[in-house]
C-alpha cells in the first residue's frame, strides 16, 4: 500500500479525532511537507480541506439521522464549541446544522471517501540526484488551489505574448504553499540575480541545493501521474526526503508547447545531504 493510500486509510479511521498533519505523516512514515505535497498531487485537494470535509460530511449524516444535540455532534466531529462547528458546517455546505437536522442531507454536496484509481506513471529513465546553484526565475505568477490548476496553461500563453517559448529554457515553479493546498505558480524564464524584472512579471529566487531530477516523457497532461509515482513510490523507496522549498518543471527545446509532447524535467528539492 502506497503512502497516499495509507494516509487516506488513516484519515478514514481517525478523522473524528481531528488528527494533525504531523500525526498523519508520522503514521505513514513521511515528513509533513512530503505528505502534504503527495496528498495534493494524488487527490487534487489539500489534506486539511479533505479532512475537514470528511468530518463535516459524517456530522451531516448524524444530524439528519438522529436527535443527538448539535453540541454532541460538534464534539464528535472534533469541534470544541457549537459556534465553531456551526461556522465550519455552514461554510462547507451553505446550510446551518439546524436546517440539515430538519430537512436531511438531500442536496448537500457531501464529500465521500476518496479511492485512488489512477495508476502512477514510472519514469522511463531512472531519476538522478543533481546539485543546483541559486536560480532566479521571473514570469507570469498566479495563486492556485486544486479548483484552479486547470488554468495554469493560460499563464504560459500570457508568457508567450512577451517571449517565444521553445528556443529558451523555461521553468514552471511551484512555491509558497499553505496548509490549505494553495500555492503560487510562476511560468517563467531564468534571469540574473540583479536583473530588472520585466513589467507585469514577478520573480522567485530558488536556493542552491540537492535535487532529484526526473524525466517525464509522456504528454504534458499526464504529468500528475509522474508526480504521483515520484512522491508516493520512488522517494520513499529511495530513502529520500522532500525539502520544504520550491519545486519546478524545466522545459527545454525538446518540449513542443503546441502539441504538449517532447517531455519535461521535474526537479524535486531534497533535504537529504549528498
Amino acid at each position: 500500500m502506497g503512502a497516499a493510500r495509507k494516509a487516506l486509510w488513516y484519515i478514514e479511521s481517525h478523522f473524528a479525532e481531528n488528527p494533525s498533519l504531523a500525526q498523519i505523516a508520522e503514521a505513514v512514515e513521511l515528513s509533513p511537507f512530503h505528505l502534504s505535497r503527495l496528498f495534493q498531487v494524488s487527490t487534487g485537494t489539500s489534506m486539511a480541506r479533505y479532512l475537514r470535509a470528511r468530518r463535516l460530511t459524517e456530522a451531516a449524516r448524524t444530524l439528519a439521522a438522529g436527535n443527538a444535540p448539535i453540541l454532541d455532534v460538534a464534539l464528535g466531529a472534533g469541534y470544541a464549541s457549537h459556534a465553531a462547528f456551526t461556522h465550519a458546517f455552514t461554510e462547507q455546505f451553505k446550510q446551518a446544522p439546524e436546517q440539515v437536522r430538519r430537512e436531511g442531507v438531500h442536496g448537500l454536496a457531501l464529500v465521500e471517501a476518496i479511492k485512488l484509481d489512477a495508476p502512477p506513471l514510472p519514469c522511463e529513465v531512472e531519476p538522478e540526484r543533481r546539485r543546483l546553484g541559486p536560480l532566479r526565475v521571473a514570469g507570469i505568477r498566479a495563486r492556485h488551489t486544486a479548483a484552479t490548476v486547470a488554468s495554469i496553461p493560460s499563464q504560459w500563453q500570457q508568457l508567450a505574448l512577451t517571449r517565444e517559448l521553445g528556443k529558451d529554457i523555461a521553468f514552471g515553479v511551484c512555491c509558497n504553499r499553505d496548509g490549505e493546498g494553495a500555492f503560487d505558480y510562476i511560468a517563467g524564464m531564468e534571469i540574473g540575480a540583479s536583473a530588472a524584472v520585466p513589467s507585469a512579471w514577478q520573480a522567485v529566487s530558488i536556493p542552491a541545493g540537492d535535487y532529484l531530477v526526473a524525466w517525464h516523457a509522456g504528454h504534458i497532461s499526464t504529468i500528475r501521474s509522474t508526480w504521483f509515482w515520484l512522491l508516493n513510490d520512488h522517494l520513499p523507496r529511495s530513502g529520500l526526503t522532500l525539502a520544504d522549498a520550491p519545486d519546478f518543471e524545466r522545459y527545454d527545446a525538446r518540449f513542443d508547447d503546441r502539441t504538449g509532447h517532447g517531455g519535461v524535467e521535474i526537479w524535486l528539492p531534497l533535504s537529504n545531504p549528498s
